[in-house]
């Protein structure tokens, strides 16, 4: 059977991605002919600042079922972006270089020529410019997908932020019990269908040991009922428990998704256990779309000194047919 493609939007074009990119080529090889949609001109600056010697093959994404891709050249599709420097600051100036690359990838996706998705890193302040949380609620909207969830991935332990890049503030005005049941349905579904298994889910609280002072507490009217309505579904869930302890490993190790109300409160230990090793997948969207789990890292820009495992887990995730 003959492997889909995997596409690639390189995303912000001031970041790291490039040199992951070049790397994950480097280290490992891939099944899934890979297809980056990117600036050609832009791109062989950046290979030549980085020493990566790699012949570049120019295909059009309107007609990408004539070519027999593999990955012994670059795959480019190639989108226009005017920049003297291999690397500079990030600016807006690549915000639309960066909504040309995601339209040419949705009409390819849509044309369901393959459903393997992943971009590098975008700029929130100059991309998204405060109309979307990120780019999982941008893809929502792009896709007019209404139930969706971010889930941060890794074999041992997974976590999932309800209300992913939303202020602090916002938090307790946000989460319902019918987002919370709609989450955790595709958690479990996704779980079911890439890793052959019903996931052991643990919900957190929101408040401090789940107890509060105020009249209302989210943790027994809010979250509690959407898990006791689950159970009776036969879902493997429990909660709330208290997110101070539930990262010590004798209690994590009993689940392999940890759900939390907000971003920091799962990401935050996830990352100083896993750092590098998981990715960033969106559920709910009519495609696998996946991204490494961080961001521009504008301090690292150019150095090569960047770290691919993140990308090099999304690429394998998808290497399959």
């Amino acid at each position: 059977m003959v492997y889909k493609p995997i596409i690639v939007v390189a995303g912000e074009p001031n970041s790291i991605f490039s040199e992951i990119f070049f790397k994950s080529l480097k280290y490992k090889k891939f099944k899934s002919p890979i297809i980056l949609i990117a600036s050609q001109k832009l791109i062989e600056l950046q290979m030549k600042k980085l020493n990566i010697n790699k012949e570049i093959r120019i295909i059009n994404s309107l007609n990408l079922k004539k070519y027999n891709l593999d990955n012994t050249k670059i795959n480019l599709i190639n989108v226009s972006f005017i920049q003297k420097k291999p690397f500079d600051r990030i600016t807006s100036k690549s915000s639309n270089y960066i909504r040309k690359s995601f339209d040419i990838a949705l009409k390819i996706l849509n044309k369901k020529i393959t459903n393997k998705f992943i971009n590098g890193p975008v700029s929130k302040k100059y991309f998204l410019k405060k109309k979307y949380f990120g780019i999982t609620e941008y893809l929502a909207s792009r896709t007019k997908s209404k139930n969706f969830a971010m889930l941060i991935y890794n074999k041992d332990l997974s976590v999932s932020p309800l209300t992913t890049h939303l202020p602090i503030k916002r938090v307790s005005k946000y989460i319902n019990k019918k987002m919370i049941i709609q989450k955790i349905k595709l958690m479990n579904e996704f779980y079911k269908k890439y890793s052959n298994k019903k996931p052991q889910i643990a919900v957190t609280g929101l408040n401090p040991h789940c107890e509060s002072i105020d009249t209302f507490n989210e943790d027994e009217k809010i979250i509690r009922p959407a898990i006791k309505s689950l159970i009776k579904s036969n879902y493997k869930i429990f909660g709330p428990i208290a997110a101070d302890t539930l990262f010590l490993k004798k209690n994590r190790e009993k689940y392999n998704i940890i759900v939390g109300m907000y971003h920091d409160q799962v990401l935050t230990p996830m990352k100083t256990l896993f750092e590098y090793d998981a990715i960033n997948i969106t559920l709910g969207l009519p495609f696998l779309r996946i991204s490494p789990d961080h961001g521009p890292n504008e301090k690292m820009i150019g150095k090569n000194k960047s770290n691919p495992s993140s990308l090099i887990k999304a690429l394998s995730f998808l290497d399959i047919k």
